[in-house]
Formats: structure tokens, C-alpha cells, sequence
């Protein structure tokens, strides 16, 4: 309980209220587009490059690759049981999709509750990091196999895209080459780097994760408003009582998942929170990107709704606390 509250009360989660709040009372307030941009390549930016100088501290050893190999093993074993829950309910492009989108990850999630740790001084290892940019591919390759093996034989849009572009776009879209890129040259540098940037990457970074996520509030909340505006208007449309129950369900699904996961491979008390938000969260940048050019049919209404309107504020108001707290029980 001390864990949720403290978790209202902190300026990242307040602003992203603010942004809601804005969108509910029809508020002008808007971050332009380019500034939430920047916004969101320096949050990736700091969180890669702290990553990589506590690396460079710590010892890679069988612990650390065991829970690297358990991250990828996790985003691949994923999308198999979401594609054929959603498949009963939904077209198989929708299902396939969809099950991409759980068994990826949500970066700014992730940033979230690294800076939720910072805030509360519990200490977390830089190898996480890499589990976060190595958790983004196979769950969106796995979500393309499946839907090449149940879908359609023969279907032209499943026959026009190129694996070589695909696997491209999923190992090399901005926000994971940035990532990993800022976490290598952390890694290099190590603590000499970081003095050079600390203010920067140290003392800029709590408020401008409250901007970044002042703006997601705003996105957040108006894609909800037009998912529930298009679900009444559309009789096709997917009714929003099933997005709602499955982007509910399935993160704290996938977080029961990760956190037995992680009391297995024995890991610390920050680590484990970051280990389980990762299985929970659900990508809104990496997947949809990918699935417009896989998957043109698969209606991004229903994926990119219920991982950004519904699972990503669920995570950041209430799944992080709860997570913690259930962590803090189990170890």
C-alpha cells in the first residue's frame, strides 16, 4: 500500500494526470510534436547510457545471461498463448497483432519505473537495459509466423513484405538502435562518462519524464476517447468491453509470468520490478511500426488502443506499485 501511494504522489505520475485531465476538460494545452520527439529520444538516450556505465560496473556473468536468454525466451512464449486466446474472438491478423504487441515491451514503461526506483534510491542493474531492447524482436517475428502458419495461405498482403525489411525494422527502428547505442558508449566510458554528462543525463531526468509523460496522458486519453466514439458508431467495430478486459487481464497475466520468472533466476528487488514490468508492458512504438508493414490488415484500433489507451496508463497508475508490492512479499 505505502508502495501505490508513493507511487501517486510522484511528479512523473501527476503530469501524466494532468495530460488525462487536460483531454476530459477539453483543454488547448498540446506538446508539440517535435518537442515530444526530443522529449522521448533524450528519456531513451539517459536511460541507455546509465545502463551501460552500471554495466560496466557489474560483472556479466551466468546470472546475467541466464536472465537475458529467460527475457527473450519470455517474448517469444508470449504472443503464442495471446494469438490463440484472441484468435476465438478475432480475425487472425487482428489476433497476430495483438499477440506481437504483448510479447514486446513499452520503453517509456520501462523509464517510468527505472526512475520510480531512483525516486524511492533501490538499486537496479544496467544489464536490464539490454533485456529491454532484446525483448522488442521476437515477439513481433513470432507474431508474423503465426499468422503466416493459421492465416491465409496465399493471402497477397502476408506475400508482398520482405523478412529482410521486416527483421530491419524490428532490430534496427530508432528507439532500440538508440538505446543500445547509448548504453554501448556508457558501457566505454563507463563512470569518466558519466561525469562528463551527469547533469545532463542525472539532473535533467525527472523533469523532463514529467513532460514526456505529460504528453502521454494527452495522447493516451484522446485515443481512448476516439476508441469509445468508434466502438459506438461502428457496429463492425470491436465492441470495447473485450479490449478492455483483455488489456487488463493481460498484463497482470504476463506480470504473475515475469515474476515467477524472476524469483527463479534469484533477482534483486529492483531488478525484479524491472523484469516484471518488462513481460507485462505492451509496445506502442516498435510493434505498430512493424505490423503497418507485415501486416497492413490487422486494425491498429484494436492493438494500438488497448496497449496505449488502456495497458499503458493501467501499468503506470496502478501495475508498478502492485508489482513491487507483490515482489516485496515474495523475496
Amino acid at each position: 500500500m505505502s508502495a501505490f501511494l508513493g507511487n501517486l504522489g510522484s511528479p512523473p505520475l501527476l503530469f501524466f494526470f494532468l495530460g488525462v485531465m487536460a483531454v476530459v476538460v477539453r483543454s488547448d494545452l498540446e506538446i508539440p510534436a517535435q518537442v515530444a520527439k526530443a522529449l522521448s529520444l533524450y528519456l531513451l538516450f539517459a536511460i541507455g547510457f546509465k545502463g551501460g556505465v552500471a554495466l560496466s560496473e557489474s560483472t556479466i556473468d551466468g546470472s546475467v545471461l541466464m536472465t537475458l536468454l529467460a527475457a527473450m525466451a519470455l517474448s517469444a512464449a508470449i504472443p503464442v498463448y495471446t494469438f490463440f486466446v484472441m484468435r476465438k474472438k478475432l480475425p487472425t491478423a487482428d489476433a497476430a497483432a495483438i499477440a506481437a504487441t504483448y510479447g514486446s515491451v513499452s520503453a517509456v514503461t520501462f523509464v517510468t519505473a527505472a526512475g520510480y526506483l531512483d525516486i524511492q534510491d533501490i538499486a537496479w542493474s544496467g544489464y536490464l537495459v539490454a533485456a529491454m531492447a532484446l525483448m522488442e524482436s521476437p515477439a513481433i517475428i513470432v507474431g508474423i509466423l503465426l499468422y503466416n502458419h493459421f492465416g491465409k495461405q496465399g493471402n497477397a498482403a502476408s506475400s508482398l513484405f520482405s523478412w529482410k525489411q521486416l527483421i530491419n525494422e524490428s532490430l534496427f527502428n530508432g528507439s532500440v538502435f538508440l538505446i543500445l547505442g547509448s548504453m554501448l558508449i556508457g558501457w566505454i566510458t563507463g563512470s569518466d562518462g558519466m561525469s562528463q554528462v551527469e547533469p545532463l543525463v542525472k539532473g535533467l531526468f525527472l523533469g523532463l519524464l514529467c513532460l514526456f509523460l505529460l504528453d502521454m496522458g494527452i495522447v493516451a486519453a484522446r485515443r481512448f476517447r476516439d476508441s469509445r466514439h468508434a466502438a459506438t458508431e461502428s457496429a463492425a467495430g470491436q465492441p470495447l468491453k473485450l479490449m478492455l478486459v483483455a488489456a487488463l487481464s493481460m498484463p497482470l497475466i504476463n506480470a504473475m509470468i515475469g515474476l515467477s520468472v524472476a524469483w527463479l533466476l534469484g533477482l534483486s528487488e529492483g531488478d525484479a520490478l524491472l523484469f516484471v514490468v518488462l513481460v507485462a508492458s505492451g509496445s506502442y512504438i516498435a510493434v505498430p511500426a512493424a505490423m503497418r508493414l507485415a501486416l497492413p490488415e490487422a486494425n491498429p484500433g484494436n492493438y494500438l488502443t488497448m496497449s496505449l489507451a488502456i495497458t499503458f496508463p493501467f501499468n503506470l497508475l496502478i501495475g508498478i506499485p502492485v508489482y513491487h508490492a507483490m515482489i516485496r512479499w515474495l523475496l
